[in-house]
């Protein structure tokens, strides 16, 4: 969430010269969002304040009628007439209380529901085409035969089955069986042993399920609230991502800036209502209901969130490195990214049944949008400045369905057999090449 008071200063920023405001306008702009909204803050902030001016001067003249009532009746005089003044003050103070609230909310629905600022080295854009190329990595494996896609490996082996799962529930879920339940397992071991002991995650198993004030301190809600799906009768929904309860793991708390960065590695199937999709990656595995996931999770300090970005980013790709696995990351451009983000790279995968890169990871910069919404703070442990917001970062470390997809299809053999990746061999059991039943 914005903080509308950063939009009042008259301040510009060194790197460009800009006011917050100016900023955010020109960022609103870049996203495809109306620059207007923060004249329409404005004034409605202004309004606010008007109403709480009058709100606190009718409170000042209360404490006097108060204190000259209380002077009479200890005098013996006659306090009738300004015991009926001050009735009249209290209905009218009730009335400012309820146009204080009415405009706070109002000026949060507002605030609630507009983007994060971005950064000023994300590149402006239309579409993902004007995303910016940061590196690439590793070499596109050369197949002497027509590479297959991953559901055409799969359901030749017998480890993916989309029909039964589609009688079972419906569309966009699937049966993953024998190696390939046994693969999905070792790639969530994998992930999980390798950010907890080579980067210093901690480990985490978070609910799956959580609350509407949790959503609403990541930005899923309320834009995104038909992205999700809903346990009927309660105000629980399924989560999308792990980012949903871990980031609201520290809400309404102030750590200590001796504390940070923070950092946690989850694993959580993730449920997606995927509106919108309708047609898209119809096959396969690619946009499913439901998947598994490990999520990076930090809260950084504010002078220090832009290197952990990079550092995030390194951990997610280290995945990629050792399962050697073609991929390059990509710097996400104005319009193609996400609404809390301030700036995102994309990391994207070589998928050669495909023959195109698709994307496996978005590691995130929110700055303090998420913190402001969740309430999370830090204060120094030596100063008695007051506490600030965290920085918060997340980023899929990785998608295990689509790494799952990966692997199929870069380490396939021209029978349809499937070669497992020697870093995944300790998690295997022994079993180094997928083979039909």
């Amino acid at each position: 969430m914005i903080d509308v008071r950063a939009l009042e200063q008259t301040g510009a920023n060194p790197q460009n010269g800009l006011t917050f405001a100016e900023e955010y306008r020109r960022s609103l702009k870049n996203r495809g969002e109306d620059p207007h909204w923060v004249d329409k803050l404005l004034a409605m902030n202004v309004k606010r304040k008007q109403i709480i001016t009058q709100q606190e001067t009718l409170r000042a003249q209360q404490n006097r009628f108060g204190e000259e009532i209380a002077r009479k009746r200890r005098a013996g005089e006659d306090a009738g007439e300004l015991l009926k003044q001050m009735q009249g003050m209290a209905t009218q103070s009730k009335e400012l209380e309820q146009q204080v609230l009415k405009a706070d909310q109002e000026l949060t629905d507002v605030l609630m529901r507009l983007p994060n600022r971005v950064h000023h080295t994300v590149p402006v854009g239309e579409s993902a085409e004007d995303n910016l190329l940061v590196r690439a990595s590793g070499v596109k494996k050369v197949f002497s035969f027509k590479a297959k896609e991953h559901w055409e490996l799969g359901e030749k082996l017998g480890i993916l089955d989309f029909e039964r799962a589609g009688k079972v529930t419906g569309a966009r879920f699937t049966f993953l069986r024998g190696a390939a339940a046994q693969l999905e397992r070792a790639l969530i071991q994998f992930m999980m042993n390798l950010h907890a002991e080579q980067h210093g995650y901690e480990e985490m198993i978070p609910p799956f399920i959580a609350n509407s004030a949790s959503f609403v301190g990541v930005g899923q809600f309320p834009k995104f609230k038909d992205d999700v799906f809903h346990l009927t009768g309660t105000d629980y929904h399924l989560i999308p991502t792990a980012e949903v309860p871990v980031t609201n793991f520290f809400a309404g708390e102030t750590l200590k800036e001796s504390e940070l960065p923070v950092r946690f590695a989850a694993y959580s199937p993730c449920f997606r209502s995927e509106a919108g999709s309708y047609g898209k990656d119809t096959r396969g595995l690619i946009r499913q209901h439901q998947f598994n996931k490990v999520e990076l999770v930090m809260f950084a300090h504010p002078s220090q969130s832009y290197e952990c970005h990079e550092q995030l980013t390194g951990h997610a790709e280290k995945v990629l490195q050792q399962l050697d696995l073609p991929y390059r990351v990509v710097s996400l451009c104005t319009r193609d990214i996400s609404f809390g983000a301030a700036k995102c790279h994309d990391l994207e995968v070589w998928l050669p049944g495909q023959n195109a890169y698709r994307e496996i990871s978005s590691c995130s910069n929110f700055e303090d949008f998420q913190a402001r919404r969740a309430n999370i703070r830090f204060k120094s442990d030596a100063s008695k400045a007051k506490p600030q917001f965290v920085h918060t970062l997340n980023g899929s470390g990785l998608a295990i369905g689509r790494t799952l997809i990966a692997v199929l299809e870069n380490y396939q053999h021209e029978d349809g057999s499937v070669q497992v990746p020697s870093a995944l061999s300790p998690y295997m059991n022994g079993l180094k090449v997928i083979k039909a039943k």
